[in-house]
């Protein structure tokens, strides 16, 4: 199974930019999308299954043109789940996930702590996500959460540790819960395989951060302990440019 995550900022947007003609190159079995900002209606649904995905899940946020995630499946999953059940959550549509016999996908995007009053809200939903995966982990024991975490975990997977040390996205809080929630069960599936720097998967629209690859690695495949030795490859797709962020892939057996 080829999993991709992606975060498009703005699924129309990506749309125009030839997402489609690439996804159907790149071939996922699945791909979960964060940042989609549409609703179910504006979405060109047709055109997507002509690309090969059939199955569509969709779960925006209240607010229009903002957040929102999706999972395409070239299969029919055995079940749908919209949002956590955790209202504070829900309405901004960030979380969503299908499950299939052998594994479940998950597609996720954490807030950004953009200032004050969201870092307080980003906080408070890491603590409540946690709980609320330790709790799914005892029904789901095969669990890929792919999205936009909106954190880089370690040094490594930062342009410039140094002067980002105060800046939402690489504060020792956020990596330090990270770290926890990877020490709790989770397998980060590309530095499992990849020990290599200057990998990442986010570059601001600034100062041709990209060509100069100042970016920021905040987007994961983590996969639960039962499939580690199931993990077969997984990589970043830094050509794909129909986002500020670039696809991240991980191939299970």
């Amino acid at each position: 199974m080829k999993i991709i995550s992606y975060n498009v900022n703005g699924i129309r947007a990506a749309i125009t930019k030839g997402f489609l003609d690439w996804l159907q190159q790149a071939n996922p079995d699945v791909i979960c999308l964060q940042e989609i900002k549409a609703n179910e209606d504006q979405i060109p649904r047709e055109e997507i299954t002509a690309a090969g995905y059939p199955y569509q899940y969709y779960f925006s946020a209240t607010k229009k043109g903002y957040s929102g995630v999706a999972i395409l499946s070239k299969v029919e999953p055995k079940n749908i789940v919209f949002g956590t059940g955790i209202e504070h959550m829900d309405f901004e549509g960030r979380n969503i996930r299908v499950d299939f016999d052998s594994v479940s996908v998950m597609s996720l995007y954490l807030p950004s702590g953009s200032n004050i009053e969201r870092l307080e809200h980003k906080f408070m939903y890491m603590d409540d996500f946690r709980k609320y995966v330790d709790n799914l982990k005892k029904e789901i024991p095969n669990l890929i959460i792919c999205g936009d975490y909106n954190i880089c975990h370690e040094a490594i997977d930062i342009h410039d540790p140094v002067r980002n040390a105060k800046v939402s996205g690489f504060l020792p809080e956020e990596r330090a819960w990270l770290d926890s929630f990877m020490n709790s069960g989770f397998i980060d599936t590309f530095r499992h395989l990849n020990k290599e720097p200057h990998n990442y998967s986010w570059w601001s629209y600034r100062a041709n951060a990209r060509n100069n690859n100042k970016g920021w690695r905040i987007d994961y495949c983590l996969a639960s302990e039962p499939l580690k030795e199931k993990i077969q490859r997984a990589y970043i797709l830094a050509e794909a440019k129909h986002s500020d962020h670039c696809p991240i892939v991980v191939e299970i057996s």
